[in-house]
């Protein structure tokens, strides 16, 4: 650890961020939660047996450490002027010895260390990522990635340090001040007694400094979570896209500098805050050591103090307020270390709202009946799902929760295929988020065989219901892999059964890599019916009972939308679904269509018959599916 100044480089800086502490006052008063550090210590109990063996390493360090200053003192007093020849050559091979000693007391240490900091961050990602996994979709509608990519990398490596540094600096320097102190005041009480005079000179400044950098800490987690989402959402795909559509690099570039100017304002006040206690106590040692000398050196000149003691205790300086400058960081590093746990215990405190009930059971087994039952709904507020600082905003927005479906009851019989119109927003979307149980009613119940789904086990649910989004999701990886994902175990002739089923397989057999080829982020290296096929595919491979398609055929030109009716009239005939669609094609052989419309279903019956009826539907099929049929 560097102990000099930075000269006028560092006064310029100085100024700079001291100019930047003005900015926000409040934010240098960040208070750690109650419950924080009680919480961190149960982290600590699986960890334990190898942190025994650690700190016991850290603590012989301290005690060898404090050992060669006396060594020092007897081969200068005993040694060299006693002019002992032997006593010096053993004493400095004893030396010698000692400082290989420690070396690999310090290798273990490292390595003991590295061991419990890289498990707990481990262990933090896991089980962070698997929380984030369980949230329900409309914590990922509202949050922002980037700030959720940031409490897993630079938050889980903050906690990480109050395992390691926090630890090891606390255990082994209060051992080495200790012996330290208690050697020095057995050597010269006096000495010692005008260095420990001249510490509060530093320490009482420096707890006043820990708190402002805790502020510093959290305000900068917060500016490099902005960051990382303003580089996340601009270097996809269809970020990307739509700043080159729109012409906007220029204020892209100017957004991210100055998110990334406001990064380095604020790593300029931490370096400020941290040097400035450094710096004071580096004079501080500094003034201690040249009265040691000068005090030491007339004593010695009048031999009341060996020569061989007063080097002694300017080395036993150099040890004193060394472990004095780390244990003074110490509540720096805790507040650093707190404030990360903090975020991470933010975010672990979040309940997901879609839980499986203790008492769960599968569902009946049998071609798939869905019920919606009297069904009330609204979206979830902010301030059940999110977390202002995962939105990047002070406090959550408060808006009044509105029902979207209202009083909504229907079936679909096995085997028979519903279509849902309506207008958009009318609540179509909604419906298909429900069957799936994205989203949990307000009242009423949606059954399917008769069971509730939130009485469903999950891996039933997930099982018995599958879904094509409108944008269907493809993973940048291969077709295969795409696949797979509906069923890791599938077998080639699987594999090849689904594609043909799905108009695909011969696109896959012609392609040079075949099932091996990469699709790319989102899979734009397709085009949109390829891309919806593939889709279906890994839908049909998964071979759920039941079956919903929210707009699959909303974006594909006719010979694809061709190709995709003929695959789904060969495969949903056995099957239950609901399909949502805005093309006339898709729905005029339903079983029964329901017209949704404010949240409510308004008609209901078959294509003739409510061609017959009049109403929303036939404005419905005179404005959007007339011209499609003609």
């Amino acid at each position: 650890m560097s102990m000099h100044g930075g000269g006028g480089g560092a006064a310029r800086s100085g100024r700079m961020g001291m100019r930047g502490l003005t900015k926000d006052r409040n934010m240098l008063e960040h208070q750690i939660t109650k419950g924080t550090f009680p919480r961190v210590l149960l982290y600590a109990k699986q960890y334990k047996k190898i942190l025994i063996i650690f700190l016991c390493a850290v603590i012989t360090d301290a005690i060898v450490s404090s050992v060669s200053p006396l060594l020092l003192r007897a081969i200068i007093d005993k040694g060299i002027i006693g002019k002992n020849q032997g006593l010096i050559i053993g004493l400095a091979f004893l030396t010698a010895l000692l400082a290989v000693f420690d070396a690999l007391l310090s290798l273990i240490e490292r390595r003991i260390s590295a061991v419990i900091g890289e498990g707990l961050i481990c262990d933090l990602r896991s089980e962070v990522f698997q929380h984030i996994q369980s949230m329900p979709i409309a914590f990922f509608s509202r949050t922002q990635t980037g700030a959720l990519i940031s409490r897993l990398n630079n938050d889980v490596i903050g906690a990480q340090q109050a395992f390691t540094d926090l630890f090891s600096n606390i255990v082994g320097n209060l051992i080495l001040v200790s012996i330290v102190l208690g050697t020095m005041f057995v050597l010269s009480w006096q000495i010692t007694l005008v260095a420990l005079i001249l510490v509060p000179v530093f320490l009482l400044p420096a707890r006043r400094v820990g708190k402002r950098l805790g502020g510093l800490f959290a305000r900068g987690n917060e500016l490099n979570a902005n960051m990382n989402m303003v580089m996340n959402e601009r270097f996809n795909v269809a970020g990307a896209m739509l700043v080159k559509l729109f012409g906007r690099p220029a204020d892209e570039q100017k957004r991210f500098r100055d998110s990334a100017m406001e990064v380095r304002d604020i790593g300029i006040d931490q370096a400020i805050y941290s040097r400035f206690f450094f710096i004071a106590l580096s004079l501080t040692a500094s003034l201690a050591t040249a009265f040691a000398y000068g005090f030491g050196g007339v004593q010695a000149l009048n031999g009341t103090l060996a020569v061989g003691t007063v080097v002694a205790i300017t080395a036993y300086l150099t040890r004193l307020y060394g472990p004095l400058t780390q244990l003074s960081n110490i509540n720096i590093d805790y507040m650093s270390a707190m404030i990360s746990f903090e975020r991470l215990f933010e975010v672990l405190d979040l309940e997901p709202m879609i839980k499986e009930s203790s008492t769960a059971t599968s569902i009946p087994s049998g071609p798939a009946r869905l019920e919606f039952d009297h069904v009330v709904f609204s979206y979830p507020s902010a301030e059940e799902v999110s977390l202002a600082s995962l939105e990047a905003v002070v406090k959550l927005e408060k808006v009044a929760k509105t029902d979207v479906l209202h009083d909504l009851s229907f079936v679909v019989e096995p085997g028979t295929m519903t279509a849902l119109v309506g207008p958009s927003g009318a609540g179509k979307t909604t419906i298909s988020l429900l069957v799936s149980r994205l989203y949990d009613v307000i009242s009423g119940s949606v059954r399917i065989n008769g069971l509730d789904i939130r009485d469903a086990t999950t891996e039933s649910l997930n099982a018995t219901v599958g879904v094509v989004t409108q944008d269907s999701h493809l993973f940048h990886d291969t077709i295969r892999v795409n696949l797979l994902y509906a069923k890791p175990d599938a077998t080639e002739q699987e594999l090849e059964k689904a594609l043909r089923s799905a108009q695909i397989w011969p696109l896959v057999e012609s392609l040079p890599l075949g099932l091996e080829t990469v699709v790319g982020e989102r899979g734009y290296r397709l085009s949109g019916g390829e891309k919806q096929r593939i889709a279906l595919a890994r839908l049909l491979l998964k071979s759920p009972k039941l079956v919903v398609l929210d707009e699959a055929t909303a974006h594909l030109d006719a010979e694809s939308e061709s190709l995709v009716q003929k695959a789904l009239e060969e495969t949903m005939s056995e099957r239950t679904s609901l399909v949502i669609a805005h093309r006339l094609s898709t729905i005029r052989n339903a079983d029964q269509i329901l017209v949704i419309e404010d949240g409510r279903v308004v008609q209901r019956g078959s294509h003739t018959e409510l061609l017959r009826e009049g109403g929303l539907y036939k404005d419905l099929y005179e404005t959007q599916f007339a011209q499609q049929e003609s």
